[in-house]
């Protein structure tokens, strides 16, 4: 607590304690403790923060814009993959108190914190009657994060750095010698790029915020990356096994797949919705925090789990017991898998192809569809959804039709992003148009031909033919068939048997530690 006053004071984040005006409503503020870990999941510090209670600021009064961007897990992935096949370091950097380096754009007050002295001068009134003005943005402030974004965007950018909007937490600049590209996530600044480049951005930013060199990285955001000879594994076993302890799943009995093949009858379906006069589970069950918990696993290194957890969250608002139960068989799953993650080769030609696939009627209670696409880039999956359609698909062709549609607005948006990285960088392009790949002939035609009205087409809206039509014409895109069986994009539209889930695991790159 001391170290982190003694920060505040550094920063100059603390004005004089003054009477509180009278139109003022001083915000609150609170002592938050946490233990920061490792990538071996051992406590290495234990950290106290001073967080001003935000929720009371005022719309408007104390405050007008907060969003600020950071980088996402799609991007930090194809990094991974682009340091991989270009042979570049990896070094991590985390800015101390980063939030307090930002200024403030309104005139901000907080209630005086225990420890802080009233001056001799003030001190016939009571405390309460006095607040300090705050000279900087602080922890737990609604705007406090999108002014440290625009302090180290604007100081990077006066450095010679560019972004854009597609990538706003995205910093690269090109020298002689080579390139460096700074990935920001809030304070945390993964430096990917050439030897020399990588040292020279260390001093530029410790010239100007306090930093600690974190060396290789190993550990960020959760994520486990193992650099190895061959290329480099990403997983989170550490988080599963926390996960599992903190559902007492940590002694289960593995299962080889999350989920159990479904039952074609709809009444036998054990992912039905609650039915009259079945009990719904109480609070006392944490199915919701379940499913927060294994969202992130699968947003991040587990796309395997990715159509169990998808189907498993429409329940959130009733869930049964027959649904908790899929719950623990995902965390069965994972209990025998908790070293598997996205091994990205160095050996591998970087090339992005995507596959798309529609699972039609997967939820026959609602009579809708599945969507799931997968892209991989160097064989290895960066970007994956399993989603269920909006629309009522009337055959398994519209299903799919839709499903490209999804998979094709990924894929601009794929190649914008990855278009910006390499030329940015000075690094050759493949101009080529990325292939997606679909297991239906007929649909891949109708995206080919555009929209053509008949029986069998005329409810589809043409908006689904027409825009990915476009993209074949811009040689954005190019649309190819593969059979069912090799279709990588199966993995997220149904539950498949043992055998076929791990031909498509081992497809779009996952492997375990142990085996590397």
């Amino acid at each position: 607590m001391q170290a982190e006053l003694d920060s505040l004071n550094k920063r100059k984040v603390f004005g004089p304690i003054v009477i509180t005006p009278k139109v003022v409503k001083p915000v609150g503020y609170k002592w938050a403790f946490v233990r920061k870990r490792n990538e071996n999941n051992e406590v290495i510090r234990y950290k106290a923060r001073l967080v001003a209670q935000g929720f009371s600021q005022r719309p408007g009064i104390d405050y007008d814009e907060t969003y600020s961007p950071v980088m996402d897990a799609i991007t930090f992935r194809y990094l991974i993959s682009l340091a991989v096949s270009k042979n570049l370091e990896m070094h991590l950097m985390d800015v101390v108190t980063a939030y307090l380096y930002g200024s403030l754009d309104s005139d901000i007050y907080m209630k005086v914190p225990e420890g802080f002295k009233i001056p001799n001068a003030l001190s016939s009134k009571p405390k309460e009657m006095y607040s300090i003005k705050l000279q900087r943005s602080l922890y737990g402030l609604k705007q406090s994060g999108r002014m440290w974004y625009n302090r180290l965007s604007d100081y990077l950018k006066s450095k010679g750095y560019t972004n854009n909007l597609i990538c706003p937490c995205v910093f690269i600049k090109k020298t002689a010698s080579g390139f460096v590209i700074i990935a920001v996530y809030v304070d945390d600044l993964n430096i990917i790029g050439t030897h020399k480049e990588i040292h020279e951005v260390i001093t530029l930013l410790k010239n100007e915020f306090e930093m600690k060199n974190l060396g290789k990285t190993k550990y960020c955001l959760g994520l486990q990356i193992e650099h190895m000879p061959n290329g480099i594994l990403v997983h989170q076993s550490n988080y599963t096994e926390r996960l599992l302890k903190r559902f007492n799943m940590e002694n289960a009995n593995f299962l080889s797949t999350p989920m159990v093949v479904r039952s074609l009858n709809v009444d036998n379906d054990p992912f039905r919705p609650c039915e009259d006069g079945e009990e719904v589970l109480g609070s006392e069950v944490p199915y919701l925090s379940a499913i927060g918990a294994l969202m992130y696993l699968t947003n991040c290194t587990r796309p395997d789990i990715s159509f169990a957890v998808n189907l498993l969250a429409r329940f959130s608002s009733a869930p049964t017991k027959r649904h908790w139960n899929g719950i623990k068989h995902i965390f069965r799953y994972l209990r025998g898998n908790t070293d598997l993650g996205l091994f990205y080769p160095n050996d591998s030609k970087e090339e992005l192809v995507g596959y798309a696939d529609a699972g039609y009627l997967s939820d026959p209670h609602k009579a809708r569809s599945q969507t799931g696409y997968v892209f991989l880039n160097g064989g290895t999956a960066i970007s994956w959804r399993s989603q269920k359609q909006t629309l009522v698909a009337t055959s398994s062709n519209h299903a799919e039709v839709i499903a490209l549609h999804e998979a094709s607005r990924e894929c601009v948006w794929l190649r914008s992003m990855t278009t910006f990285i390499l030329t940015s960088c000075g690094l050759n392009e493949d101009r080529s148009p990325t292939t997606i790949y679909e297991d239906n002939a007929a649909c891949i035609s109708q995206m080919k031909e555009g929209y053509i009205k008949s029986d069998r087409t005329k409810h589809i809206p043409p908006r689904f033919f027409s825009y990915t039509q476009d993209l074949i014409k811009d040689n954005q895109v190019e649309m190819r068939y593969v059979s069912s069986s090799n279709n990588s994009a199966d993995l997220f539209t149904k539950a498949l048997p043992t055998t076929i889930f791990r031909k498509r695991v081992h497809d779009i790159g996952m492997r375990h530690v142990q085996t590397m």
